[in-house]
């Protein structure tokens, strides 16, 4: 098993976001390790973009909504160093998570699209014991933060609880979430969709194996989740 670690800087919007992310390399090394790695592949951005670097990688469909719309070119830096990655340390198989659903529609249509031999898995969403989905990005909150940080996960499940007693209305559900997000001190929402797994088109009627997704900030942190309604 081969594990790739890098912080992309061309999938940033805002430089302080790329100085203040997590890096633990050594740390990381060593859970690797634990988890059954062979090989750890951590390359410097200079050596990932050379000098005079003018190439990259975009795709058009899955990038455009959602994050896409928030964060201009992110996907196109995304799909770019996945590419290279790929090239590096040929995979048979490349794992995603769930959490970051847009961005493994995006790279599994990448890799189809452009003829990669590497099937693209989406593994389910690590959650912490109170439920915030797992990010590097948790280390940045402050412990108050931290705590209202569980609203996001909650006013998910919410809904899903909504969806399993028998609403269908996106619209409905969608306010079943918003009404907990927008009561959190400090919580600045990006968006809240209710989308097509397949297309991450809107839906205004909702079936099982629809997604709910949400962005939003709190403490100066974006914070990204979803569950798939079933």
């Amino acid at each position: 098993m081969v594990v790739s670690i890098f912080v992309n800087p061309t999938q940033f919007n805002q430089q302080s976001d790329f100085s203040r992310y997590p890096r633990r390399l050594a740390r990381d090394a060593i859970l690797c390790r634990k988890a059954g790695a062979d090989l750890v592949v951590a390359p410097s951005a200079r050596a990932m973009y050379p000098p005079g670097f003018s190439t990259w990688v975009e795709e058009r469909n899955f990038s455009m909504p959602l994050c896409g719309r928030s964060r201009p070119g992110h996907f196109r830096g995304v799909c770019t160093v996945v590419a290279k990655l790929f090239n590096l340390v040929p995979p048979a198989v490349a794992i995603f998570g769930q959490k970051d659903a847009q961005q493994a529609l995006v790279i599994r249509r990448m890799t189809r699209d452009l003829n990669i031999p590497t099937r693209i898995v989406i593994a389910r969403t690590l959650r912490e014991k109170d439920g915030l989905a797992m990010s590097s990005r948790n280390e940045r909150l402050s412990p108050s933060a931290r705590r209202r940080a569980v609203v996001i996960a909650r006013s998910l499940h919410a809904a899903r609880k909504a969806f399993r007693d028998g609403i269908r209305n996106a619209r409905r559900l969608k306010q079943i979430a918003r009404r907990r997000l927008l009561a959190t001190p400090g919580l600045r929402l990006d968006y809240l969709e209710l989308v097509d797994l397949a297309s991450l088109r809107p839906v205004s009627s909702v079936r099982a194996g629809d997604m709910l997704v949400v962005a939003g900030w709190l403490g100066g942190v974006r914070l990204i989740d979803n569950v798939i309604l079933r």
